[in-house]
């Protein structure tokens, strides 16, 4: 492969690490170069869940020696956000992507609302804290967890909406949960990927080099008092182009 091209899918990786990190939707940095470097739409697809795998191990080892990774909560929405990824890499290649993408840049708009709705829940979560995940939201995570295991892009943004509006944590440990609960959907997807043979190791971990550093990078700043308000606001931002990238593919 070639140097320069090495650093670009290196460097792509990082950004797509830091910003799944911080917001979510960095898989539409490196879906797009993946094919554009020749993978089929299925194995960049597949090739793409390498670096999320390392970035999100990475990422969820720094918020838990930060000590922000509210375990309990994490362990309990593991198994709805495992089985639907399983279940949206299983089904991936029989829906219809044009009425899919629409579909998810209408709830992407609905998710900048209520992110800019009340951004101090965003910052420092319920004034009670945050409740105790139960039935509802099983039901909730297994299907973000099916759209994590369909396509990787945004899985993340719908994550944070649950975590922070529904249960009640705040942005920091919503984002330590968020890294848990996609490193394991994806151990699970990147299987059936494999067995399908839609995966590329080598593009695979090369991209997996940026996103390991772009992952620790940003959970390190994640966890600083002074990085809360930027990390809101990159999430604002992260869900506008999203949306518009979802209406204009």
């Amino acid at each position: 492969m070639d140097p320069l091209l090495i650093a670009a899918v290196i460097a792509a990786g990082f950004a797509a690490g830091f910003i799944n990190t911080l917001a979510g939707s960095g898989s539409a940095i490196t879906l797009p170069l993946l094919v554009f470097m020749g993978l089929p739409a299925n194995v960049a697809n597949g090739t793409n869940r390498i670096g999320v795998l390392f970035q999100t191990t990475v990422s969820s080892a720094t918020y838990h020696r930060e000590g922000v990774m509210p375990w309990r909560d994490a362990l309990f929405l593991l198994v709805p956000a495992i089985v639907g990824g399983v279940a949206g890499a299983a089904i991936a290649v029989d829906l219809d992507e044009t009425a899919m993408r629409r579909a998810i840049g209408a709830m992407l708009i609905l998710s900048f609302f209520l992110i800019l709705l009340r951004p101090k829940r965003w910052l420092v979560g319920r004034p009670e804290g945050a409740r105790r995940p139960g039935i509802k939201e099983w039901i909730l995570f297994f299907f973000v967890g099916m759209y994590g295991g369909f396509i990787q892009a945004g899985v993340g943004i719908f994550m944070l909406v649950g975590l922070v509006m529904v249960v009640g944590h705040s942005l920091v440990r919503a984002n330590a949960i968020k890294a848990l609960l996609v490193l394991a959907l994806n151990i699970f997807a990147l299987v059936v990927f494999l067995r399908n043979g839609q995966v590329n190791w080598v593009l695979g971990l090369v991209l997996a080099v940026g996103n390991i550093f772009g992952g620790w990078a940003a959970a390190r700043m994640a966890t600083r008092d002074w990085a809360q308000v930027w990390v809101y606001r990159l999430l604002l931002v992260v869900v506008v182009v999203a949306a518009v990238r979802m209406f204009l593919t």
